[in-house]
């Protein structure tokens, strides 16, 4: 099993729900075993740059390059790239 975690700060002014809602269709692509979309609390002590966090389960590495060949991920990153500031991935496989 493959674990993608995603990390995006908003853009200046750009409400982090609204991320959020962009996000939350790529749970309805028939590839992902578990997903999970919602917004950082900002309780770390260190650093508080990341604003939503996208975390979602897969069965294998060819799931999750389906899941991004999927029509939905396409039309939600033409939605979501301009809310936001920063992105960062991981793909780990589970019980790294």
């Amino acid at each position: 099993m493959l674990r993608h975690i995603v990390f995006f700060s908003a853009a200046p002014d750009v409400p982090r729900g609204d991320i959020v809602d962009g996000l939350r269709r790529l749970g309805t692509i028939p590839h992902v075993l578990r997903f999970e979309v919602a917004e950082n609390l900002r309780v770390d002590q260190i650093a508080n740059v990341v604003d939503v966090v996208v975390y979602a389960e897969f069965a294998n590495e060819a799931a999750l390059h389906a899941y991004k060949a999927h029509p939905t991920y396409a039309e939600v990153t033409r939605r979501v790239r301009p809310l936001r500031d920063l992105r960062f991935a991981a793909d780990i496989p589970a019980g790294a």
